[in-house]
């Protein structure tokens, strides 16, 4: 504004033939002005950018220096005769920053072939539970045991092949349904697509599937948005199912499941993984009616542990769940 105000006034007291030129210094004069002027901004903004990027650059530091809690063992080929095998010995556990423990002197063991179901209210411990088995965590007391190896004692990548894990949340990529399924295999792209597409089948994925105009080659966007969950869970549990692992985890991978879709896909199973060891945590009663075990956490805590009728004669928290979910006749006709 001074330097207009000032130009200005000179422009008025000159004479004519000055005016022109006096116009054409004013214009470059503010030119200049404004490119000094904005030259002590980006000085200003760099002193109030300088602290901050101090501080990230100590978060990223901070990460790239943090050591593995989880260190890699060394067994990568089974040592026993035993398959499918998970045991779980006096196991307790809480977070590297908690006080309490969420998980407290847990026993039980899972042979080959066997449904072991785990239920309980939210915040029970039932997925921290299971996330113990592939290693996400470290128990902090006790031993798990897959094929009479300790856990810790396994090259990560060969106990996560032994495992076919179906999480909470489906993650879906961005590519097509044949390359969604097929990821099973950690990306190596060693599955045929006759295997795509029996697991396709035996999930119930098949009739949505087929409709979509590209079938296998139909797009799938980044986090699933175009499929609706009940399709997003059916392609995690035909991404399990291609992988033909030793083990199964289904992580509540049945909640947005239709009754009907749900009961087919069970049966499906069933006969499919017969072979397999089966660990299913879930939230629906009549999920886990057929379970040869049920676990019943509460408060991190074992509770109860049985067959469905069973723990319906004898375990006080299974019983309100149960009630609370199907009739009388329903669960001692189940």
């Amino acid at each position: 504004l001074s330097i207009y105000f000032v130009g200005s006034r000179l422009i008025d007291s000159a004479s004519m033939m000055d005016k022109l030129p006096l116009f054409a210094d004013m214009v470059v004069f503010s030119s200049y002005a404004m490119q000094v002027i904005m030259s002590f901004l980006m000085l200003a903004m760099i002193f109030i950018m300088y602290p901050r990027a101090q501080v990230s650059a100590q978060r990223i530091a901070e990460v790239l220096d943090t050591k593995p809690s989880i260190k890699d063992g060394k067994v990568n080929s089974d040592e026993t005769d035993k398959k499918g095998e998970i045991e779980f010995k006096n196991v307790s556990f809480k977070y590297p920053d908690g006080d309490d423990y969420v998980l407290k002197n847990i026993s039980f063991t899972a042979h080959q072939g066997e449904t072991v179901a785990i239920i309980g209210s939210t915040g029970s411990g039932k997925t921290t539970m299971i996330n113990l088995i592939p290693r996400f965590y470290d128990a902090t007391e006790g031993t798990i045991l897959v094929d009479g190896v300790d856990v810790k004692d396994y090259n990560q990548e060969f106990l996560h092949n032994k495992l076919g894990y179906v999480p909470q949340k489906a993650v879906m990529f961005s590519g097509s349904v044949n390359y969604n399924v097929a990821y099973g295999d950690n990306g190596k792209g060693e599955i045929s697509e006759d295997t795509i597409k029996k697991a396709v089948e035996i999930a119930q994925a098949e009739e949505f599937v087929e409709k979509m105009p590209e079938k296998y080659e139909a797009h799938v966007a980044q986090g699933g948005t175009n499929l609706s969950g009940g399709q997003k869970q059916r392609l995690a549990i035909a991404r399990a199912i291609a992988r033909n692992p030793e083990i199964y985890i289904f992580d509540d991978s049945f909640s947005a499941l239709d009754y009907k879709t749900d009961y087919t896909l069970r049966e499906e199973l069933r006969n499919y993984t017969k072979d397999s060891t089966n660990i299913i945590v879930a939230q629906r009663i009549g999920t886990i009616l057929n379970a040869d075990k049920i676990i019943v956490l509460e408060n991190g805590e074992c509770i109860g542990m049985g067959t469905h009728k069973e723990l319906l004669s004898n375990c006080k928290v299974y019983q309100e769940i149960a009630y609370s979910q199907l009739s009388k006749e329903e669960l001692e006709n189940g």
